[in-house]
């Protein structure tokens, strides 16, 4: 099964696209990356999702979207380090993490604050400052869930696991704005995580910069 290419459509500035990246990383697999920008060619990207988003994995003749299903797939599919604990507890405790970063982490973090206050503005789009402030407003709470997740150390604790995937590419983008990266540092065990996690060579070798001059291109 595992000797089928594998190819990932994906937009490489989507926090989403990249933790499927990172599980790829991770458990060296080989594949091919196919660049699609759902914003701006939502067309091409309805062609390879019902919806239009990215990330869709496809093994062969397997095609696959919902990056969660993606990294669970990649994981169970390939050789490789393990990026799901084996403890029923701690597998637990990894999903739990997952969604929480699906249903109350990414859209202000990522969509309100770090959407607002960097990526727009690099692209020389549109932003709202008062967006950006009610996400920072709804941040902590989330934060401070995390950090009870992190201090109870069954995950979050230095191996990576597919948690570490998905929570990874949003704090990235949250500590590119001065008072993401100042709300984090009051998170101690969140704050020890990522200072490991962000030198990983899968976070290293999923960075993608942003245009320097406020213009797209």
């Amino acid at each position: 099964m595992t000797a089928a290419r594998v190819t990932l459509t994906g937009y490489c500035h989507s926090v989403y696209s990249r933790a499927a990246r990172i599980a790829l990383l991770e458990k060296r697999v080989d594949f091919d990356w196919c660049e699609v920008d759902p914003f701006a060619d939502p067309t091409r990207a309805r062609a390879v999702h019902p919806f239009g988003r990215v990330p869709v994995l496809t093994h062969g003749g397997f095609a696959l979207y919902e990056t969660a299903a993606i990294t669970a797939y990649v994981d169970a599919a390939f050789p490789g380090p393990a990026l799901s604990p084996l403890q029923p507890q701690v597998l637990a405790r990894m999903v739990q993490v997952i969604g929480l970063c699906d249903s109350y982490l990414y859209w202000p973090l990522v969509r309100q604050v770090y959407a607002h206050r960097v990526f727009r503005p690099a692209f020389g789009e549109p932003s709202c400052d008062q967006t950006a402030r009610a996400g920072l407003a709804e941040a902590s709470r989330i934060l401070a869930a995390l950090e009870a997740l992190a201090a109870d150390g069954a995950v979050l604790s230095g191996a990576i696991t597919r948690a570490d995937c998905h929570l990874a590419p949003m704090i990235a983008a949250f500590v590119q704005v001065p008072e993401g990266w100042d709300m984090l540092a009051r998170f101690p065990a969140l704050s020890a995580w990522w200072a490991g996690t962000a030198c990983q060579p899968c976070l290293r070798g999923t960075e993608t910069p942003l245009p320097k001059t406020g213009h797209g291109g």
